[in-house]
């Protein structure tokens, strides 16, 4: 079974929000993108909530539109064996050090949770006294309508705005 390795992280120093996902899945690997299957609802979502064309945006556009609204991305899980591209068939789990990059961040105030695989990571940043946000997954395989999806996501939005939440 091949190890995959995540991408490294999109931030920059005005960060305020961190998407953490679990893995990139097979689509995305071989792209060399983030959330590169095109039935993954991860750019659809963020561009609603950022009112953004990021969906419709060349990919390195998306990164930069995404970078400057304060927005980060990264994975949990820094390498693994799996086959295919789900969460559940994650082995041999090396994960990503969340506290050291944390530390590179200092306007964030805000980490989503692109699902449950990356939610377990939430007691590993407890301490930061940032927000943290359990998302439902933008993945196919989690079935939740658009609608309910892009409600739970509209969450972040609060911690992208000059006021406090």
């Amino acid at each position: 079974m091949a190890r995959d390795r995540c991408f490294p992280p999109l931030i920059a120093p005005h960060t305020r929000v961190l998407l953490l996902g679990s893995l990139p899945g097979q689509a995305s690997l071989a792209a060399g993108r983030y959330y590169a299957h095109p039935q993954n609802q991860f750019w659809r979502l963020l561009s609603d909530i950022l009112a953004l064309p990021l969906a419709s945006l060349p990919y390195d556009e998306r990164i930069e539109c995404m970078l400057q609204a304060g927005v980060g991305l990264w994975d949990v899980v820094g390498e693994a064996a799996r086959k295919g591209s789900l969460d559940a068939d994650l082995r041999q789990v090396s994960y990503n050090d969340l506290r050291q990059l944390l530390t590179q961040l200092p306007s964030l105030r805000a980490i989503g949770f692109n699902g449950q695989a990356a939610a377990r990571a939430m007691p590993s940043v407890e301490a930061s006294g940032v927000a943290l946000l359990p998302l439902p997954s933008s993945s196919p395989a989690y079935t939740l309508p658009y609608d309910n999806k892009l409600a739970q996501w509209r969450k972040i939005g609060r911690y992208l705005v000059s006021e406090s939440p």
